[in-house]
């Protein structure tokens, strides 16, 4: 059985969520005295809500689903349908950069402009990097 998470190590690992991967997070853990697995670290970084990628630059369909709190497969089907370009990652994974989520934040497909209009400006601003 794993140990629970203390207050401390969540606060290092927020504190750190943006500009390190999750084996960086490792390391800097270590040196405080912890022990995570990179795993477990990109586990609790999605269960705090954040992108396992640094910088936030790439994400899954499944992560922008999650913070923009629509189906995945309604993202999926924004790349199915070549409304947002994505980058090939392995045979099966597809990653999303932040500048083409941009593009297709600013100018959608007309009859998404209603639904992209109702999504809340913050999780957008988070994925595309913006201040509040």
């Amino acid at each position: 059985m794993n140990p629970k998470w203390t207050d401390q190590e969540i606060a290092i690992v927020e504190a750190k969520a943006e500009l390190y991967t999750p084996k960086q997070i490792a390391s800097i853990l270590k040196r405080h005295g912890y022990f995570r697995t990179p795993i477990a670290i990109a586990t609790k970084l999605w269960a705090l809500g954040y992108s396992t990628s640094p910088f936030l630059d790439n994400y899954s369909s499944a992560e922008i689903a999650r913070v923009l709190c629509v189906h995945s497969t309604t993202v999926s089907g924004w790349v199915r349908r070549g409304w947002l370009k994505t980058s090939r990652r392995s045979s099966k994974r597809y990653q999303v950069r932040r500048w083409h989520l941009k593009n297709f934040f600013d100018n959608p497909p007309q009859h998404l402009k209603k639904r992209i209009a109702s999504i809340d400006s913050e999780a957008i601003n988070y994925l595309l990097g913006r201040k509040t």
